[in-house]
């Protein structure tokens, strides 16, 4: 009698096992299953109420949407190479530590606030701004990342196939985008106006990081125009963090050179 019930007991687990795969399946949720069959004894030794129950299951599904979500939102963000605040040396920058630890909230995002990274060429700009986006990514947010050069191409390229509000508009729909190099090359004037496009229609409405190698007052001259760049300038900053990194490049460590050219930013007039 017991052997019998018991053949019964296991027929009847066997018969759920597949009602749950189907449904699971059905859900497109495969992860379910497993979780629901790992999750079984657990549940039964320890006393767990139905509702326990599925909420721990539900959870892991949950879980495992949101890392996969996360993975794909990261691979389609278009970083140079992935980067992680972990990573990140601090003891060469310990000024910003905490503005970064607040900063990793993810709370810029939602305040649709900007991060500006200010510095000289190899104090860790890029790192932060493509480690700030993967935290971006995995609080559920789109991301794009390219150098200032390749956003201006991009919407130059929309400009003339007669599509750039519809381009703005999709970007628009990214929480946020990273501009990296501002300053590595000169603008002219119809690529400054392209990019002031870009932040302006941002502005108040998604975030931006922007990572230079020139201060502000160096903008002017990135631009061709003092009135865009300052226009720009003050959309950018007027919900933003601006933090300023110093000392010598890593990339310099251990080889002998202690500083690399100042930079200096001349205007055509200044030139002639």
């Amino acid at each position: 009698m017991a052997a019998a019930t018991t053949c019964t007991a296991k027929a009847s687990t066997a018969d759920s096992v597949k009602q749950l795969q189907y449904l699971a399946g059905a859900l497109k949720a495969p992860r379910i299953t497993e979780a629901a069959e790992r999750l079984a004894d657990q549940a039964r030794d320890a006393g767990w109420s139905f509702e326990d129950y599925l909420a721990a299951v539900l959870e892991r599904e949950v879980s495992a949407r949101n890392a996969s979500g996360a993975r794909l939102r990261i691979r389609a963000a278009g970083f140079a190479s992935p980067k992680t605040l972990e990573d990140f040396d601090f003891d060469a920058q310990p000024a910003i530590r905490n503005q970064i630890a607040a900063l990793a909230s993810g709370a810029f995002l939602t305040e649709a606030r900007n991060i500006v990274l200010l510095g000289p060429p190899g104090t860790g700009k890029t790192h932060l701004a493509t480690a700030l986006g993967i935290v971006a990514a995995r609080h559920g947010h789109r991301v794009l990342f390219a150098t200032a050069t390749d956003w201006v191409t991009r919407l130059s390229d929309a400009h003339r196939a007669g599509r750039l509000a519809n381009e703005l508009a999709r970007l628009r729909r990214y929480g946020l985008i990273i501009v990296d190099e501002v300053g590595y090359l000169p603008f002219e004037q119809d690529a400054a106006n392209l990019f002031f496009q870009l932040v302006s229609s941002r502005y108040e409405h998604a975030s931006l990081i922007l990572t230079s190698n020139l201060p502000f007052s160096g903008w002017g001259g990135v631009f061709g125009d003092q009135a865009v760049a300052a226009a720009m300038i003050d959309r950018i900053v007027h919900h933003a963090d601006v933090l300023t990194l110093k000392g010598a490049s890593y990339r310099l460590r251990g080889r002998g050179i202690d500083s690399l050219p100042s930079i200096r930013t001349t205007t055509p007039e200044a030139e002639s």
